[in-house]
């Protein structure tokens, strides 16, 4: 454990020589701009799923996916592409098959092959590192999917939480320049994933920052699936006349759509239920006023529950060959949760503490996951070269 927070330290004084250059960070780009609103051991997992009869909003344009043998999958570690990472949070592919992976504490984006040559393109700078156990920094990450060499990061600055565009132009970050910002921020519950949608539209998750009353505030840019053009501003069709496309969210860390363009999405709970939700249009997902499953009509129910929130704490998210692959922390293991249509089954858990605490999951181009391992974020006592990328055949 002694290990385990020195190197935490280290890290975080690395990451804060980046916040010197904080002004970067918060300079506003074009269409920035919003004012933060008011408002260990392994257990045995118990899980249930639910059947949703909604239908998916048909504003959801329907999503591209990589090509993948037929059959049921059977999850496999084939290797490890990398390691010596610290909390690799987010994966994107390059055209080329190479990854772009940002490190949470350090604020490196790095360059990954796939067969494991590492190289840093640079530190975000303005990103405010976690202290203790908290759980900000540089978060989720987007390619622009018309232009390879501007990628979109969620970041954690010491006033908020943020959207930036970065160039890659000449194999370096540039200069964050501002996109959205005043997304409520705390120590706990950022959100942070990013999403572009194939109309060319930006979905970005973020937290209630420990406020849960923001989540029913559709005014509130925390607690949210929000829905942005690349400019920052709400995009034309939102339910609410604003950034947010759904509320009522405690905090998502995993968004992924399926074969037919619907979009699923990971949430983490209290103490009662973690979900796997079917996200449409305009619909409150409940919390605080609902944690799992209800009767109230007025709430959409998740598709599939966790119960206790100790059997997973769902963070990253890859859908691909009808199956949701949830990356589960408190649970150490990826489920797999097959897909029929809008109709989810039961999850089945793979790697059940075998490789310590899972965070993200992505669809690499040859038909494989990327998995990453996240125990060097103070939750955990590191391994032998923690963290690391898997590569997950199926």
């Amino acid at each position: 454990m002694d290990r385990m927070l020195s190197r935490r330290t280290l890290l975080a004084g690395t990451a804060a020589l980046a916040a010197g250059t904080l002004s970067a960070c918060t300079s506003a780009g074009s269409g920035a701009g919003t004012t933060p609103s008011t408002g260990s051991a392994t257990p045995t997992p118990s899980t249930t799923a639910a059947v949703s009869t909604t239908a998916p909003s048909t504003a959801t344009p329907r999503a591209t996916s990589s090509p993948s043998p037929a059959g049921k999958p059977s999850p496999k570690v084939a290797e490890t592409i990398a390691d010596d990472l610290n909390v690799p949070w987010s994966i994107v592919f390059l055209a080329s098959g190479d990854a772009l992976v940002s490190e949470r504490d350090t604020a490196r984006i790095l360059r990954i092959t796939a067969k494991g040559k590492i190289s840093t393109l640079g530190e975000v700078s303005g990103v405010q590192a976690p202290s203790g156990l908290g759980e900000g920094g540089l978060l989720g990450l987007a390619l622009d999917p018309d232009d390879q060499e501007t990628l979109y990061a969620y970041c954690t600055t010491s006033s908020d939480n943020r959207v930036v565009r970065l160039s890659l132009a000449g194999g370096t970050v540039g200069r964050p320049r501002a996109v959205l910002t005043g997304i409520p921020t705390s120590t706990h519950h950022h959100g942070g994933r990013l999403l572009f949608a194939p109309d060319g539209n930006l979905f970005v998750s973020t937290g209630d920052a420990e406020v849960p009353a923001r989540a029913q505030n559709k005014k509130s840019l925390a607690g949210k699936i929000l829905r942005i053009r690349r400019d920052g501003s709400a995009a034309s069709g939102n339910p609410f006349g604003n950034r947010t496309w759904t509320y009522g969210h405690r905090n998502i860390e995993g968004l992924a759509f399926d074969a037919d363009g619907r979009l699923w999405a990971t949430e983490f709970g209290d103490k009662k239920a973690d979900e796997l939700n079917l996200i449409l249009k305009g619909r409150n997902y409940g919390w605080p006023n609902v944690e799992g499953r209800s009767n109230d009509d007025r709430y959409q129910n998740p598709e599939v529950v966790w119960s206790p929130t100790s059997t997973c704490s769902p963070a990253g998210l890859a859908i691909t060959r009808s199956t949701a692959f949830v990356g589960a922390l408190r649970g150490r293991s990826l489920f797999a949760v097959p897909l029929d249509g809008p109709h989810a089954g039961t999850p089945k858990e793979h790697f059940a503490g075998d490789y310590g605490r899972i965070r993200s999951v992505a669809a690499a181009p040859d038909g494989s996951l990327w998995v990453t391992t996240s125990n060097t974020d103070g939750r955990a006592t590191p391994g032998r070269h923690d963290d690391k990328i898997l590569r997950v055949t199926l």
